[in-house]
């Protein structure tokens, strides 16, 4: 053990393990369920055996995924034990420098394919699929509700409503419309340079822009959390200097673990830790391989390494080390990028759906984590950061 800080007891105590509930960090629903056409109201294997379409998003990128490898629905959802997630809306302003990278081709559009992703969540919730989570109270009653349920086939979904990158926030003031949207947590990039800050994935570096200082007066103003996921390390600096309000990272994994600019140097994670700080951690492979990626260069999975070389292990490597890092269990969470990250091709070997998220559980109890340190890992981290820092009221 590098750090001795936190100590695991040889055995974990199994009672409740069986029944404990999930929360998903980092859930971009929207571009399966919108982008690419596939209806997740439908069980898992249904969705995987509907038409896989090109992608909606627009003609600068038109990646898709086969909808074979989807990892999630609302049905599977229940079927895990997923009382709730960070959903988000994802809208990067496409540009080539160093790399291609983005979605839509200026503001207006980033605005536009940001409604309408807010609008996909919002039917799901009229359709009593999903229920939306703005305020604490809100928060603390769907997961009673989950808590004092045995079968959670008939329940919604809860979601807290979350944006990665913030180019659809048109100007920083225009933050306060998102809020009424019911948007609670924002990430100033995506991949590469947004409108407000330098993020990771392409090489690029730098920190904040002119208006991303403005824009973080702004969410603290209108309460918003803060998340330093996919942003470079001089923005997240930055970000800590001149934000006061909460922070988390969605789906963030540890640098010194998985080398690259994606991952996060304990320089950082100790600070985001320091102001209470949940980490999600990502199933992404990308982000779990041991010898890392070159992230300006983002190669075929299958071309470097077998779906076999990463699996849960590796995520309770970076769970270890956050517990590590900070002493305790309180800090370390699920933060799956699910589907975000290319559907099952992209999740570890032993991740076929997200019901197999359950399977950690296992993985962390073998390595002597106790049922409420487990308990923290998968959900209960998360539900207090948010029933601590969503409002009061809307």
């Amino acid at each position: 053990m590098r750090y001795a800080k936190f100590m695991k007891k040889k055995h974990a105590v199994e009672k409740g393990l069986e029944n404990m509930l999930i929360f998903d960090g980092d859930y971009p629903m929207a571009f399966g369920g919108y982008f690419l056409g596939r209806d997740l109201t439908l069980p898992i294997d249904k969705v995987r055996k509907s038409k896989t379409f090109p992608g909606f998003r627009s003609s600068v990128d038109s990646t898709a995924w086969n909808a074979e490898d989807t990892m999630a629905s609302l049905p599977e959802m229940r079927r895990a034990g997923i009382a709730g997630a960070l959903v988000k809306i994802v809208a990067c302003i496409y540009r080539d420098d160093p790399i291609p990278h983005g979605d839509v081709v200026n503001r207006d559009h980033a605005y536009v394919s940001g409604k309408a992703q807010l609008n996909y969540y919002r039917i799901l919730e009229a359709r009593g699929e999903m229920k939306s989570l703005q305020t604490n109270i809100e928060f603390a009653d769907h997961f009673a509700v989950w808590q004092n349920s045995s079968d959670y086939s008939t329940l919604p979904v809860g979601f807290v409503l979350g944006l990665e990158g913030a180019d659809p926030i048109h100007w920083p003031g225009q933050v306060h419309e998102w809020w009424e949207d019911g948007v609670r947590v924002i990430s100033l990039s995506h991949y590469g340079l947004s409108n407000y800050s330098h993020g990771t994935g392409t090489g690029t570096e730098g920190g904040l822009t002119p208006d991303g200082f403005k824009l973080l007066r702004e969410m603290e103003s209108a309460g918003m959390i803060l998340d330093v996921t996919h942003t470079s390390d001089e923005s997240v600096r930055q970000e800590l200097e001149v934000f006061n309000g909460p922070v988390l990272a969605s789906h963030q994994n540890a640098r010194v673990i998985s080398p690259g600019e994606r991952q996060m140097p304990d320089e950082l994670l100790k600070e985001i830790i320091s102001r209470g700080a949940v980490i999600g951690h990502s199933m992404d492979t990308w982000m779990l391989r041991k010898v890392g990626v070159d992230w300006a260069n983002i190669p075929s999975r299958r071309s470097v390494f077998p779906s076999s070389e990463v699996t849960l292990e590796d995520v309770a490597d970076h769970v270890d080390h956050i517990s590590q890092l900070s002493g305790n269990s309180l800090h370390s969470a699920i933060g799956g990028d699910t589907d975000g990250q290319g559907g099952r091709d992209g999740a570890p070997h032993d991740v076929d759906t997200v019901a197999d998220y359950r399977k950690l559980i296992e993985v962390l109890e073998k390595r002597g984590y106790s049922a409420e340190d487990i308990e923290n890992v998968m959900f209960k981290n998360w539900q207090r950061f948010f029933e601590k820092w969503l409002p009061n009221s809307i």
